[in-house]
C-alpha cells in the first residue's frame, strides 16, 4: 500500500437506469495535497462526491481510504473515519450566533447532542476552541453576530468553520467559491490554502483561477470519465481539456 495516497478509487462506476454517470474512474489523492476535480456541467463531478461520501452506492468499483475498503460503508461511518464534505453540515442555524454555530459542530465532534438545557458553564467550555476556529477562518469579530446577518461570503466561511470543527483528515469542498465576488473568492481561496496545511483537500471548483493558484493536482472529468490528470501547467495546455472545458473558462 502506498501510504502517501489517502484516497483511491478503482474502476468507480455509477449507473442510473442505463445512464452511466461515472465510468471507470481511477482517482488517487495524495496525502497533504489540494486536489481539484473539474469538468463541464454533467461531467460527473457531483456524482463522484456523492459516491465518495456514500450518498450513492457504486454500481461497481472500489473506494479506499487510508488503505481500507470503504465502498459499502454508510455516510456516518465515512464521517467518523475523517472524511467530511462541506455541505453535509453547511446548513447553519440562522437564528444562532456565529460562535454558537461552531460550538454545535464541536459538540458533534465530541459525540454529544446539542442540549439546550445544559448549564451555561458546561457550554462555556466550548467557547475557547470555538473562538480558536473562528480565529483560524478570520471570523472572530463576527462571533456574536447572528448567522443570518452574515454576508454571503462570510456565511460560506462559517460553513467551512463548522466543517473544520469535525477535525476532518480529508476535507471535501463542493464549489466553495460559487456565487461569490472577487474579494470573497480570494478570501476563501486563501482559507483553503491555510487549512490544507495539516489535512488533505479534495474540491470540486469551477473557478479556474482558484484551481490554478492552489491545486497541486487536477483531475478533469468529461462524460463521467477521466479526461486528463496532472498539475495545472500540464493539464491547462492539453488540447482535449481546452476543448472540453478550460477554453470556456479562460474568458470569464
Amino acid at each position: 500500500m502506498d501510504t502517501d495516497i489517502i484516497l483511491e478509487t478503482q474502476g468507480l462506476t455509477k449507473e442510473f437506469r442505463g445512464f452511466l454517470a461515472v465510468r471507470n474512474v481511477d482517482l488517487r489523492v495524495r496525502r497533504g495535497s489540494i486536489h481539484a476535480l473539474i469538468g463541464p456541467n454533467g461531467a460527473g463531478k457531483t456524482t463522484v462526491f456523492n459516491l465518495l461520501t456514500k450518498f450513492h452506492i457504486p454500481t461497481s468499483g472500489h473506494i479506499l481510504f487510508n488503505g481500507a475498503d470503504i465502498t459499502r460503508e454508510k455516510p456516518a461511518q465515512i464521517a467518523r473515519r475523517g472524511v467530511v464534505r462541506s455541505f453535509q453540515i453547511s446548513a447553519v442555524f440562522p437564528e444562532l450566533s456565529v460562535l454558537e454555530n461552531v460550538k454545535i459542530a464541536l459538540q458533534r465532534k465530541l459525540g454529544v447532542d446539542y442540549r439546550f438545557w445544559q448549564s451555561v458553564s458546561a457550554m462555556r467550555k466550548l467557547d475557547a476552541p470555538a473562538m480558536a476556529l473562528l480565529e483560524q477562518v478570520g471570523l472572530p469579530r463576527f462571533a456574536t453576530s447572528l448567522a443570518r446577518d452574515l454576508p454571503y461570503g462570510r456565511k460560506r466561511t462559517l460553513e467551512i468553520a463548522t466543517t473544520l470543527a469535525l477535525d476532518p483528515e480529508l476535507l471535501l469542498l463542493d464549489e466553495p467559491t460559487q456565487g461569490m465576488g472577487h474579494e470573497d473568492v480570494d478570501r476563501i481561496k486563501d482559507l483553503i490554502k491555510k487549512v490544507s496545511a495539516d489535512r488533505t483537500v479534495l474540491m470540486v471548483e469551477h473557478n479556474m483561477k482558484v484551481v490554478a493558484d492552489i491545486s497541486d493536482t487536477i483531475t478533469v472529468l468529461q462524460r463521467g470519465e477521466v479526461l486528463a490528470e496532472g498539475p495545472y501547467p500540464v493539464v491547462s495546455v492539453d488540447p482535449a481539456v481546452r476543448e472540453a472545458y478550460m477554453g470556456t473558462e479562460e474568458h470569464e
